[in-house]
């Protein structure tokens, strides 16, 4: 068996966003129940209940652990965690900050490909992760890893773009960005327990390649990067100037967005995750969240559950 907790559903920035007036935030804000706020984007699994495994360590891990009793220290020990282990499928900053409140000095497993371990040495603040206590572990693409007691994942890599705080020093030593290229810089995981169950996480996607769709075809369950309803919201809301695609992600609807690109891979439980404030869908009733639901998606929201 395995199951899932949604720790966060967001984007980066979370629901409502600390400096944001858009619809979506202003309505969160309001609380009239049209939108639920949201963390930023997490997940747990186990597959004995027992000991989990995180998968990406939002800046809200701390409010999230707090949030789920799954994950609080067992009663009559001094320091105790069931978290076994944390996986990082990018660099973004809504994916590693949160490793900065898992410094107490706790033993667990940090696991990422070679580049993204390199981006943590890189940057000295990380080591408040004591390694007499936290051992980090490169992961390889298509090579299977036993990350958990019953977890098992296999990383491969998917069409993304590095750190939003890498592209600066990029540029200036006249490195192309290549976005949308398959890299170490962004990994989706599949996710097995040892009776066979799986799943697969993408929570940053920038295109559907051929090799992406066969891997999915016929899957039980996919959590997919939501990011953006159209490439061009946040242009067209004036929330910034960066569309979807340099971000590194793609949009869910239109001919080349995520609903159109999985309508035809069987896939058996299909959810958006890690989804913008600026997108409607995250508003009930929305035309949105009706055509999304339409074509057999599930938006997340924290705390979701899902059993395999």
């Amino acid at each position: 068996m395995l199951r899932v907790v949604v720790l966060g559903s967001g984007a980066g920035g979370g629901v409502p966003q600390w400096n944001c007036n858009c619809e979506v935030c202003t309505r969160a804000r309001r609380g009239d129940g049209s939108v639920t706020a949201r963390s930023q984007s997490s997940i747990a699994v186990s597959a004995d209940g027992e000991n989990w495994c995180i998968f990406n360590c939002s800046p809200d891990i701390r409010q999230q652990i707090a949030d789920n009793a799954i994950l609080w220290p067992k009663p009559g020990q001094h320091r105790h965690t069931p978290i076994s282990s944390v996986v990082v499928t990018n660099a973004d900053v809504d994916h590693i900050a949160g490793l900065l409140i898992l410094r107490e000095k706790q033993g667990f497993d940090l696991y990422a490909t070679g580049t993204v371990l390199d981006v943590l040495v890189e940057n000295p603040i990380f080591n408040v992760l004591d390694g007499d206590y936290v051992e980090r572990r490169p992961i390889v693409h298509d090579q299977p890893c036993e990350v958990g007691p019953g977890i098992t994942i296999e990383p491969f890599l998917v069409p993304g773009k590095v750190a939003l705080f890498n592209e600066e020093r990029m540029m200036a030593e006249q490195q192309s960005l290549h976005i949308g290229d398959e890299s170490e810089n962004t990994i989706g995981l599949e996710v097995t327990s040892a009776g066979g169950e799986s799943l697969f996480y993408i929570p940053g996607c920038a295109a559907m390649t051929d090799g992406l769709a066969q891997r999915l075809k016929g899957a039980a369950l996919v959590l997919f990067d939501g990011t953006v309803w159209l490439d061009n919201e946040m242009v067209s809301q004036k929330l910034g100037a960066k569309t979807g695609q340099r971000m590194g992600h793609m949009s869910m609807a239109g001919e080349a967005g995520s609903m159109a690109a999985f309508a035809g891979l069987d896939v058996a439980r299909k959810v958006f995750i890690h989804i913008n404030n600026s997108n409607h869908v995250l508003i009930e009733g929305s035309h949105e969240r009706q055509q999304a639901n339409d074509n057999g998606w599930e938006i997340a929201f924290d705390g979701m559950e899902i059993e395999l």
